[in-house]
C-alpha cells in the first residue's frame, strides 16, 4: 500500500511521483533479493558522476590543506557517518601522503543526548559545529529524506560560516539537496537501498581518493 509519505515523494529527475519498493508482495526471499538488487542497480545508475567528482575534489583539497571534515546523520545514516570516520582517517592515510582530520558529529551518545535534552534535538549537529568548525572546513551531511531538521540546521550553519557542504540524499532530496554545495543524490524510494548506496558512495570516495595518491605499483600490491 502506498503511504501518504510515499505519495509526496517526487522524482528529482522527472517531477513524477517516485515508485517505492516493494510495490507487490514477494512469495520467496530469493525473488525479493533479486528485485532488491535490481532496484539497487537502478539507484546506482541514478548517481551523477559530476556530483561524485565535485565531492571528491572538495575532500581532496580539504585533506591536502589540513582542514577538518565533519560528518553527520541520524539512524542508519549515523552509522554511515561513523564508518566514514574510520575509512577516511585510516583508509585514506594508508600508503598515501594524506592525513585526513575527520570528526563524526553522530559518534558521542553522551554529547548528543546532552544537547538534545538541554537545548534541542534539532541543534545536535549545528551546536557541535559552532564549537569545533572553522572557515574552510567541510561538512558531509547524510540524510535519506533530506528533511531532518538537525541536518538542515547543520548545513545552513556551515554554509553561512564559509564551510563547503556535501549532502548524500535519497527520495526527492528534500531541502538538503538545495542547501548543500554538492548533493550526491540516489533516486530511489526505499530507505534500505538508499542507505546501502550512501554507504557505497562513502567507500567509493575513500578508495578513489586513496588510490589517486598512490603509484600504479602500490595500487597493484595493496588491498582496498
Amino acid at each position: 500500500m502506498t503511504t501518504v509519505h510515499d505519495r509526496r515523494e517526487r522524482s528529482a529527475l522527472t517531477g513524477r511521483p517516485l515508485t517505492g519498493f516493494p510495490v507487490v508482495p514477494h512469495q520467496t526471499i530469493g525473488d525479493f533479493f533479486d528485485a532488491y538488487a535490481a532496484e539497487s542497480a537502478k539507484g546506482a545508475r541514478s548517481v551523477d558522476a559530476g556530483a561524485l567528482e565535485a565531492a571528491a575534489a572538495i575532500l581532496i583539497a580539504a585533506y591536502g590543506r589540513g582542514s577538518r571534515v565533519f560528518c553527520c546523520g541520524n539512524g542508519g545514516s549515523a552509522a554511515i557517518a561513523n564508518h566514514l570516520l574510520c575509512d577516511h582517517v585510516k583508509g585514506i592515510r594508508t600508503g598515501t601522503d594524506l592525513a585526513p582530520r575527520v570528526t563524526s558529529l553522530s559518534a558521542s551518545v553522551e554529547l548528543l543526548t546532552a544537547i538534545a535534552n538541554d537545548i534541542a534535538f534539532a541543534d545536535v549537529f549545528a551546536y557541535q559545529l559552532q564549537a569545533q568548525a572553522s572557515p574552510g572546513d567541510v561538512l558531509i551531511a547524510i540524510s535519506s529524506s533530506g528533511r531532518s531538521p538537525n541536518i538542515l540546521r547543520a548545513l545552513a550553519w556551515a554554509h553561512s560560516h564559509s564551510m563547503a557542504t556535501i549532502a548524500l540524499t535519497g527520495f526527492d532530496g528534500g531541502d538538503a539537496r538545495e542547501i548543500a554545495d554538492v548533493s550526491v543524490h540516489v533516486e530511489v524510494a526505499n530507505y534500505g537501498i538508499i542507505e546501502d548506496l550512501h554507504h557505497a558512495i562513502m567507500h567509493v570516495l575513500a578508495q578513489y581518493i586513496r588510490q589517486s595518491r598512490m603509484t600504479p605499483e602500490a595500487i597493484m600490491t595493496s588491498v582496498f
